[in-house]
């Protein structure tokens, strides 16, 4: 089983943190792919960066997506999921999707806690999106600025700690997600001094893959997530205009 973790920032040092959460959970015999956008901003905290990174995010699967089993977009929020979907044949899961759900079946609501205050429009309506308003108890969000993406869950590790116990205490969330590529792999390490469990989405999003290949779903032939009709473009990537196309099988 080959499985694409495809981070749509630029910051080569978040790609290695999803990995490093990852390969940890990852079945043996499972192989991770690691891919890091090529374009676009370091790291994605705004509508308009999620729209980019999600077009980049496609492109991104129109070169790769044949030589790996299933694809997880490793940014919360999940940028260009709904598209992927349309578009490709194989599984691809949602960072944001995946932890969401994981949380769903360890409790009745889950708090998103996250290191930036510009993230949480963009979470919330990733939420909605999903469907999961009623599940969530809260986004809590840090204020101030960080040193650096790499190294902002060790530079703010106590204070991501003390907000989600925080969420606990005062929005009677059952579960917590660390939420954001740049905190992978901090929730294993933080998760004996939170109260309730903590999922990390990398690892969710790894089994959840692992899973849906397992299951081997055949991609949809009817209904909203059903392959595009074939429709020239211009200007876009050879392999991404060739798919949509229909030129490629």
């Amino acid at each position: 089983m080959r499985i694409l973790m495809l981070n749509p920032n630029t910051s080569a040092g978040v790609t290695d943190l999803i990995m490093a959460a990852a390969q940890p959970v990852a079945a043996p015999g499972t192989e991770l792919i690691p891919a890091t956008a090529p374009r676009g901003v370091p790291y994605i905290a705004t509508r308009a960066e999620a729209v980019l990174g999600g077009a980049i995010a496609l492109e991104m699967l129109a070169e790769m997506h044949a030589g790996v089993d299933a694809a997880v977009i490793a940014a919360f929020a999940d940028p260009g999921l709904g598209g992927a979907r349309e578009l490709f044949p194989i599984p691809v899961i949602g960072l944001a999707e995946a932890g969401m759900l994981t949380a769903c079946m360890l409790g009745g609501r889950f708090a998103i806690v996250t290191f930036a205050s510009a993230l949480e429009p963009w979470y919330r309506e990733c939420v909605a999106w999903h469907g999961l308003e009623r599940r969530c108890a809260s986004i809590r969000t840090l204020d101030g600025a960080f040193r650096g993406i790499g190294s902002v869950q060790e530079e703010k590790a106590d204070l991501l700690v003390s907000l989600a116990c925080r969420a606990v205490e005062e929005d009677q969330a059952d579960v917590v997600l660390l939420a954001g590529a740049p905190l992978a792999g901090l929730g294993p390490k933080v998760a004996h001094r939170i109260p309730v469990p903590v999922v990390d989405c990398v690892a969710a999003a790894v089994k959840q893959a692992e899973a849906l290949v397992t299951l081997a779903p055949h991609k949809a032939r009817a209904g909203t997530f059903r392959r595009p009709d074939p429709k020239p473009s211009i200007g876009l990537p050879a392999s991404l205009a060739r798919w949509i196309a229909h030129e490629q099988k």
